[in-house]
């Protein structure tokens, strides 16, 4: 079981990591595109208009992405988190609670330096839960680049940390985002999740069951007024991961759905999200706007300062109160560069600003938050970068020393 966990460990930060470069590609495209002479196609292409008059639904092509897609990416979140919880990192309570206590540190901190910061501007009553997320697959392709010579443990604790970030985020979105609550559409999600519940106690397997009551349960939500990507949480979350006496430890239903769905979320959802969501005119108003705008300046101080702080400063304070222990491989500098890269924050915090501002004024305001968020986001990579490579010649270093030791 043991040597199952760590090599779905494994294949899963060989796909984000794939899939996060993806994504600073699809970004990095987007902003080109909308820069360009041909801006205005950018523009045509995401508010293109994508109905299905049975369902009433009726929605542009970035909310597709939006709703639809991010629904599979939070799907594998809920299997990756669900799996944790239960065989992985999370637990066991001991190494469970470094990762948690920094999450929540991560969440808080940045969550009141934007709300100190930003305190009466416009769209600061949800805006301050944007920079309270962490990129997965973003802060996993930084640490695979420039962190290879560091202790396989910071790859743990970032992916536990960003799991449990994750969750909290998507606890958030529920109650922040939900305006009107259609009980009756409410109870049919509940009862679609239920049925998965049942499905999996009695062993079923065929997808005719399965993908029926996934998009049912999507539709539900999205109808009852709740945002539907937390469909993909709720199914993730209720798929059993824990194998039968007489079962192979690779034919447990969440093993064979995170093969099966994380790579179409980390190469195709995530980064097509990306394209669709990254697209920021950067004029000379929106870039003189993010250093004087106080709603960017909430959100750039809240990931760049209150991440780091958070992140270190609750990691630093549980080991020295003795309720967590930290990996003897990993020093508090690696963990500060790794708090650098866990103010790196895009899918969720893209998402978070979409719907807190969506509302807000003439619909610059999110465009400017984005791009706070974009600006931060490149900005935490380079300088966590940056301390990783130093701190891997300092490990490299010590390697060789112990090796020359060795040899004497």
């Amino acid at each position: 079981m043991i040597a199952q966990v760590r090599s779905e460990l494994a294949r899963y930060l060989r796909t984000e990591t794939f899939g996060g470069a993806l994504l600073l590609i699809a970004a990095a495209g987007a902003l080109i595109w909308v820069n360009s002479p041909w801006g205005a196609s950018y523009t045509t292409m995401i508010d293109t208009r994508l109905a299905i008059p049975a369902l009433h639904l009726d929605l542009s092509l970035a909310d597709w992405t939006k709703d639809g897609l991010l629904a599979v990416f939070f799907f594998v979140a809920g299997l990756e988190l669900k799996r944790e919880l239960v065989v992985g990192e999370l637990a066991d309570r001991k190494r469970a609670t470094l990762p948690i206590v920094a999450a929540i540190g991560g969440v808080v901190m940045p969550a009141l330096i934007a709300t100190a910061v930003g305190w009466g501007a416009e769209g600061m009553d949800r805006g301050w839960a944007i920079p309270v997320a962490t990129d997965i697959a973003f802060a996993l392709a930084v640490l695979a680049m420039t962190g290879s010579r560091i202790p396989a443990s910071a790859r743990v604790f970032l992916l536990s940390l960003a799991v449990v970030d994750d969750l909290i985020a998507i606890i958030l979105i529920a109650v922040l985002f939900t305006t009107t609550l259609k009980m009756l559409w409410l109870l049919i999600a509940v009862a679609c999740f239920a049925g998965w519940a049942l499905a999996q106690t009695f062993r079923l397997g065929s997808p005719l069951i399965y993908l029926p009551l996934g998009l049912l349960s999507w539709y539900a939500l999205h109808e009852a007024g709740i945002h539907a990507t937390l469909a993909g949480v709720a199914c993730g979350l209720l798929t059993r991961v824990r194998p039968d006496p007489d079962e192979d430890e690779h034919c447990v239903p969440a093993a064979k759905l995170e093969h099966f769905f994380q790579p179409i979320s980390a190469v195709l959802c995530v980064p097509l999200f990306a394209l669709l969501a990254s697209g920021v005119p950067l004029d000379s108003k929106v870039l003189s706007n993010l250093f004087t705008d106080r709603l960017a300046l909430a959100v750039i101080a809240g990931l760049l300062i209150g991440k780091t702080v958070g992140i270190f400063g609750s990691s630093w304070l549980a080991v020295r109160l003795g309720i967590a222990e930290r990996p003897g491989d990993l020093g508090y500098r690696d963990m500060f560069a790794l708090s650098v890269l866990g103010a790196i924050g895009f899918t969720v915090s893209l998402l978070v600003a979409e719907l807190a501002l969506e509302d807000v004024g003439d619909g610059s305001e999110a465009e400017l938050a984005k791009a706070a968020v974009l600006l931060t986001s490149l900005a935490a990579s380079l300088a966590g970068s940056a301390l990783l490579l130093r701190r891997g010649r300092a490990h490299q270093a010590r390697r060789d020393a112990r090796a020359l030791q060795s040899q004497e």
